[in-house]
């Protein structure tokens, strides 16, 4: 080959490798596109969704479906004063029971989040269909059964509630556990939700009265903002309280030392970030839509 014939050649194998190279870039790049594109249309059109985890499971629920499993966890850990394993006896049992959701009707009069039934004297149905009411029912109920501490969960929950299908509650026994452990404030970040801008102003007042009456936590409230402060899981448990009920009360965010909870659409509001705006130790801080 002659020396032009090769200072030919190399400018035509150039344009050949660039003619392999660039459509693989251009694709990269598009698919990169894509994918970023991907997610913010399912940031988008999402359901209303929580995440809850300990770190070693993770589960999605509804809004809805979170803070009932939230106020469950709630009532008896601080309201009874009952251990994290009476939280986890209540959760799974709502879950088979109900799915977590405050059902109106049932099998024969059975009904809200443990299918309890105003004829076997858990209550009017108007007040059975209360989570607080039902959830205290429940623990009061649960306390009752010899050694329900140490007794497998099958065993108890099938006492309290006489189920058809009793072995069907150890099949929840792992959420149990986990709905246990975020919402009794074991598992500082443990929820995370992503939901729709506020649909009104939220009303402190209510926040702090709804949170006492499951919890026997007293926080205080003004300018839009309400403050609970105690020991690191009593805050905690609030926080997490606070993020399953956002999308009922309106809240916007929820801070616990330098971490943050923001309320958003997208995905992100599955986790926690850096405060802007950090508490002091031991406090929590809600902020309501104004």
């Amino acid at each position: 080959m002659a020396f032009g014939d090769y200072e030919e050649e190399r400018p035509r194998r150039l344009r050949s490798t660039l003619g392999c190279v660039l459509p693989i870039v251009m694709l990269a790049a598009l698919g990169g596109a894509g994918y970023y594109g991907y997610q913010r249309v399912m940031d988008a059109i999402g359901n209303n969704t929580c995440k809850v985890t300990d770190g070693r499971f993770d589960y999605q629920w509804s809004t809805e479906q979170t803070a009932n499993a939230a106020t469950i966890a709630l009532v008896g850990r601080y309201d009874e004063g009952l251990p994290e394993r009476a939280a986890q006896i209540a959760a799974a049992t709502s879950i088979q029971e109900s799915k977590l959701r405050n059902l109106r009707s049932g099998d024969r009069d059975s009904l809200g989040l443990f299918q309890q039934r105003p004829s076997q004297g858990w209550g009017t149905a108007e007040q059975i269909q209360d989570p607080i009411y039902a959830s205290k029912a429940f623990y009061r109920a649960l306390v009752k059964i010899p050694d329900w501490q140490t007794r497998t969960l099958t065993e108890v929950a099938q006492e309290v509630q006489r189920s058809g299908y009793p072995q069907a509650y150890a099949d929840h026994e792992t959420q149990g556990r986990v709905i246990a452990s975020v919402f009794s404030g074991g598992q500082p970040g443990g929820v995370g939700c992503r939901m729709d801008p506020p649909t009104g102003p939220g009303s402190v007042s209510r926040v702090v009265a709804k949170l006492a009456d499951a919890s026997g936590l007293r926080a205080t409230g003004s300018g839009g903002y309400v403050t609970y402060r105690g020991d690191n899981a009593q805050v905690w448990a609030v926080a997490s309280w606070a993020v399953a009920h956002a999308q009922a009360e309106n809240i916007t965010s929820v801070v616990v030392g330098d971490r943050a909870w923001n309320r958003d659409r997208g995905r992100s509001a599955w986790t926690w970030t850096t405060a802007d705006n950090p508490t002091r130790a031991g406090e929590v801080r809600l902020e309501l839509a104004r």
